[in-house]
């Protein structure tokens, strides 16, 4: 079994599977890495699962929608002494798999990446990004489409919390740092170019609904633990 099992959470991805299933296996043959890599099929109604399956990777299915359920039920099929969970409209650099591998190497327990869109069209946009990305740095926190993890340490904390339907990568990384810190294995947040991610959402929701889903999840940071207020991560045009 390889050392690290990338693990690909996927509902109804037809669109862009192929594509970041193609850049994630160049990248880690640039990097000379070998990797088990998992899709797990979350009731896809499209080619999601044969896509897959065609280019080489692990289905695993999972029947509920809640992400935090559909990355463990991956990391529960996962063999190998590193998990890297990636969303699948994201498109994994070398730069960032040499980076991961450097970290590994170093003794960390896990960490996340800086993120980055396919474009961006207004100054908010822009300007919301590298606030994020400011902000993960600083606070040690990874986005959901890029994390890796020691597979000991997921275990050790119970994986992502499943009482949570959106936001189960923060706690995720606080628990993971919480965890590492005293043996001196820190999470951390790569220094390396953003991976890259679709922007589709900004084509799907409108600016308004983007400010209400951050106003509600700053007023009320348990928001993530009901579905109806976690719109955002589960409906589609």
């Amino acid at each position: 079994m390889p050392e690290l099992s990338v693990i690909i959470p996927a509902w109804n991805e037809a669109a862009y599977l192929p594509d970041t299933l193609q850049t994630l296996q160049d990248s880690l043959c640039a990097c000379r890495l070998e990797a088990d890599i998992i899709v797990v099929d979350n009731a896809s109604t499209d080619a999601t699962a044969a896509i897959a399956a065609g280019a080489g990777a692990r289905v695993v299915h999972e029947p509920e929608h809640r992400i935090a359920r559909v990355r463990n039920a991956g990391a529960e099929a996962a063999a190998s002494d590193w998990l890297l969970f990636v969303d699948a409209d994201t498109r994994v650099t070398p730069a960032a798999l040499q980076a991961m591998r450097a970290a590994m190497d170093e003794g960390c327990v896990g960490g996340g990446a800086p993120i980055g869109f396919d474009r961006l069209e207004s100054a908010p946009q822009r300007l919301g990004l590298a606030a994020w990305n400011g902000l993960s740095r600083r606070l040690r926190l990874a986005a959901g489409c890029f994390v890796f993890a020691r597979a000991a340490a997921h275990a050790a904390i119970g994986g992502f919390s499943e009482q949570l339907y959106a936001g189960d990568e923060i706690g995720y990384s606080r628990r993971l740092d919480r965890l590492g810190r005293p043996r001196g294995r820190r999470f951390m947040i790569l220094d390396c170019p953003p991976v890259i991610s679709s922007a589709r959402k900004m084509d799907w929701f409108r600016p308004w609904q983007h400010a209400l889903v951050l106003a509600t999840f700053v007023l009320f940071p348990w928001a993530g633990r009901f579905k109806r207020l976690s719109w955002f991560w589960y409906r589609r045009p």
